[in-house]
């Protein structure tokens, strides 16, 4: 039997559709799974592709059966289970064979383990793959951070295997070493801010208007044909739609209300105040889903408080299309927070991350694929050293055009007790970016009050402390 082209380690549900989609690309994979039963399963539901799959029941027959140089896809839980899969790979493998990490690492831990392997003969790749079980099978989002020269070597087959946009492929390499897991990461936290506000707009919708699933689905249908069209959208409005088989009601309505999280959301929000970069939408959404977790303390909090009456609310088209605009400006506020905390840690870690090829690698296959991204290509494109995207003309005219909107509907939120932190958060960073002077002038005074910090003055250059008649602790 021929070798195989490329290896694929771990069978989940990503695994396994990843290594289907390499095979119906025409080439030939070898699988192997720590749980050999379930190697022996994939390969039995195989079918037509099962003459391109070589399943491996030991570590050694699975390296023995790809023609080197080897690239080795990875495929397990994040963190340790990596680091023990690379341990047990190492032995076996020769001089430049390339182990691809393709799951949701840390991109610190991605950076480590470069290091790590150093010297070793082997090559590294850290690579980001969005687009879910779906996307994996069919064509997902490809991120990729590394040496170029790997990059090269395995470019055929994975932009074979990613999703296309208009005919281009949506895989790139994006820098050195982490670059592309932490471009995941960031994708994964506009991700979160996005699903977010598209739940906040829900809410409104729903807690303040009194419309029905099927109502607010006919909404999101609507949306998904103008500036909002995206792959979120588009399932919203479906999820909206479906009834349960059992009650006959909408689905959505029995559905607990209490959001899990794997932790990439939480890395984005880290890893933006590791940087300095404000990056609120984000934020607020990671906090939103801890919070909707706290089911019996939010239960007892409403027994001991209740909920605010309802004052007077607007009916008919027009607040839908200020929630529409809403949602809008609250979109352009998390991508560039979250282009902006790319942008910082592409000077810090020297990527040079290419921001319009970013936005364009998200525009098919991932999750928060939507036309908005080929503006946003456009406007790096057309303004590469940008500071923030929210500076570029595109973007600013969004802004001013939806401005009033989004503070009508988070006003209106307030008033009524509806929490809508993603979008709120969303009015205070454009509101706090567009005001020369701010109110730190008064905290820089109280840390030099307290812990005689220092201060600039307007007046003068260097450090100055303050004539306070406190004592200063």
């Amino acid at each position: 039997m021929a070798k195989a082209e490329i290896g694929v380690i771990g069978l989940g549900v990503m695994g396994a559709n990843l290594a289907l989609n390499i095979a119906d690309n025409g080439y030939h994979v070898a699988v192997y799974n720590r749980t050999t039963s379930r190697t022996d399963e994939f390969a039995a539901s195989a079918g037509e592709l099962a003459d391109r799959v070589t399943a491996c029941a030991t570590l050694e027959e699975f390296v023995a059966a790809i023609k080197p140089p080897r690239p080795v896809i990875i495929m397990v839980k994040a963190g340790a289970p990596v680091d023990e899969q690379i341990a047990a790979l190492q032995p076996l493998l020769e001089a430049n064979d390339i182990i691809i990490d393709a799951g949701n690492a840390n991109f610190r831990d991605t950076m480590r383990r470069f290091t790590d392997l150093e010297g070793s003969g082997l090559t590294f790749i850290g690579m980001g793959v969005s687009g879910g079980e779906e996307g994996a099978r069919h064509g997902p989002s490809i991120m990729v951070g590394g040496a170029e020269a790997a990059w090269k070597r395995v470019e055929p087959v994975l932009t074979a295997i990613s999703a296309k946009y208009e005919g281009e492929a949506c895989a790139a390499w994006l820098g050195e070493n982490g670059a592309g897991h932490f471009v995941k990461t960031i994708h994964n936290g506009i991700e979160y801010a996005d699903m977010q506000m598209i739940a906040e707009v829900y809410g409104v919708m729903r807690d303040h208007l009194g419309m029905d699933a099927p109502s607010i689905a006919a909404v999101f249908s609507a949306w998904s044909t103008g500036p909002l069209d995206s792959y979120l959208i588009d399932i919203t409005a479906e999820v909206l739609k479906v009834s349960d088989v059992v009650s006959n009601r909408p689905i959505v309505d029995i559905i607990v209300d209490a959001a899990g999280q794997k932790g990439t959301g939480r890395w984005a929000v880290i890893e933006s105040q590791m940087m300095g970069v404000p990056a609120t939408a984000i934020e607020a959404a990671v906090a939103a889903r801890s919070l909707s977790a706290m089911r019996a303390e939010r239960k007892n909090a409403q027994v001991r408080f209740g909920l605010p009456p309802q004052q007077a609310r607007r009916e008919g088209q027009q607040v839908i299309d200020d929630l529409e605009k809403a949602l809008l400006a609250g979109k352009v506020a998390a991508y560039a927070q979250g282009f902006a905390v790319m942008t910082a840690a592409s000077a810090e870690f020297d990527w040079k991350l290419p921001m319009a090829t970013t936005a364009r690698i998200w525009r098919a296959g991932c999750i928060i694929r939507s036309r908005f991204l080929d503006e946003i290509a456009t406007a790096f494109t057309d303004t590469p050293d940008v500071a923030n995207l929210a500076m570029t003309p595109a973007f600013s005219k969004i802004i001013e055009e939806t401005d009033g909107s989004l503070r009508r509907i988070v006003s209106e939120s307030v008033l009524n007790g509806l929490p809508v932190p993603a979008l709120a958060s969303a009015v205070s960073y454009f509101d706090t970016y567009r005001r020369e002077r701010g109110t730190a002038n008064l905290i820089q005074a109280q840390r030099d009050f307290f812990g005689a910090h220092g201060f600039e003055r307007f007046d003068a250059d260097g450090a100055h402390h303050g004539p306070w008649g406190g004592e200063q602790g």
